[in-house]
């Protein structure tokens, strides 16, 4: 039965929890698989194993392995049973040599772990007699620094499992072991990418986007949910709100000085994200900010901007540049996305010359004859939830 080794490293790091960790990893990874052929997901000393029926499912657990937070690499293996007490290494000899016949390497190396120290035999041991065996079975050479091909074998569970090629995983930590956030998402680059990197952390995240109806199209709001069904293979659920802007914009617009609209629309959407928040149990909200990348991002302007809100605000972007993040967002799949053309409501009521120095007493002044808790109550009475599921898109 085809099979596949899945190794974490963070997890091994948290102590006495780390059971809880990993039970959080196997669960994701049963879910996640769970439309495909995998029999069985099964924790094993320092790792886990998948099994499923037919070698043609490979790519398909591949590519959730691969979506899941939590794994630092994996590998397709084969095994053997052992013998602790008296292991004869003959078998796994002849079945390494068997895969090494359709690969083509000049030199070669072989990585050895024991999972289970019970095993008679150590690491060195492993590696010189599989090592010596396959020399002298394929002719080829060893080479301990740069080797064209890696043979890894592990003993754990009673078994000798190999592989040749190991996989790098996304690292990080499992979904939802780092409780819940609320992601502010734009149609642009940074906020996904900011998304994304909370969840590597382990947090489970919950989308709200501004959009600028009823003066603007659907475009933004469309290309969102493009955006977190993308972000939804990472955590097989996610929910998303959909806040329309535009009216609350234009009651801001009519009080408060053109140079510091920006900042006040920015305070308004953290008033009205810290609502939703305690709705969803979320400690913390993120945005995609990235140290003086635009006007309302300067040290003076954010400080002013976060003022508004009573929740820790995380910036996972805000020493990036846009390079970083470009490449970042190519990586996780949703640059080609971002970089359609839509009509946010960042755009609406700009003013040409925003103040990129804002007091925080001036701020508050303009802010004082605007109803705030009526703007923020008519934000969330009107916010639109679209529910998305992985493999199964958003619920539109």
């Amino acid at each position: 039965m085809p099979q596949a080794l899945v190794h974490y490293h963070e997890l091994a790091l948290k102590g006495r929890n780390r059971g809880v960790f990993q039970q959080r990893l196997v669960q994701h990874l049963q879910h996640s698989l769970k439309h495909t052929d995998v029999t069985e997901v099964k924790a094993l000393p320092g790792r886990l194993r998948i099994a499923f029926r037919h070698g043609d499912s490979w790519e398909a657990v591949r590519d959730r392995i691969r979506h899941t937070f939590g794994v630092a690499n994996y590998a397709l293996a084969d095994s053997l049973p052992i013998d602790y007490a008296s292991p004869n290494l003959a078998p796994l000899c002849r079945a390494i040599e068997a895969a090494l016949q359709p690969e083509t390497f000049s030199t070669f190396r072989v990585t050895a772990k024991r999972g289970d120290k019970r095993f008679a035999k150590t690491s060195l041991e492993l590696n010189r007699e599989i090592g010596a065996h396959l020399c002298r079975a394929t002719g080829k050479r060893v080479s301990l620094g740069e080797a064209d091909l890696t043979v890894a074998v592990e003993i754990v569970d009673h078994a000798a499992y190999f592989s040749l090629r190991k996989h790098p995983g996304p690292g990080g930590l499992p979904t939802g072991s780092g409780g819940r956030v609320l992601c502010l998402i734009s149609g642009g680059i940074d906020s996904p990418v900011a998304a994304c990197r909370m969840m590597k952390r382990g947090c489970r995240a919950v989308f709200v986007h501004f959009h600028g109806r009823p003066y603007l199209s659907r475009a933004s709001e469309e290309k969102v949910r493009d955006l977190v069904s993308r972000l939804t293979d990472y955590q097989l659920k996610s929910r998303l709100y959909l806040v329309p802007f535009g009216a609350i914009q234009r009651t801001i617009v009519v009080h408060a000085p053109a140079p510091i609209r920006v900042v006040m629309y920015r305070r308004m959407m953290l008033r009205i994200a810290e609502h939703l928040a305690e709705r969803e149990r979320c400690w913390g909200l993120v945005t995609g900010d990235s140290l003086g990348q635009v006007a309302s991002q300067t040290a003076e302007n954010l400080r002013s901007v976060s003022e508004a809100a009573q929740l820790p605000i995380l910036r996972p972007l805000i020493g990036m540049d846009k390079i970083e993040i470009i490449t970042e967002a190519q990586r996780i799949g949703t640059f080609d996305t971002s970089i359609e053309p839509d009509e946010d409501c960042c755009t609406l009521f700009i003013p040409p010359h925003p103040n990129t120095r804002s007091r925080i007493d001036d701020v508050r002044q303009a802010e004082r004859p605007l109803p705030i808790g009526d703007m923020v109550k008519a934000g969330i009475d009107a916010a639109e939830v679209a529910e998305f599921s992985f493999g199964a898109g958003p619920a539109r």
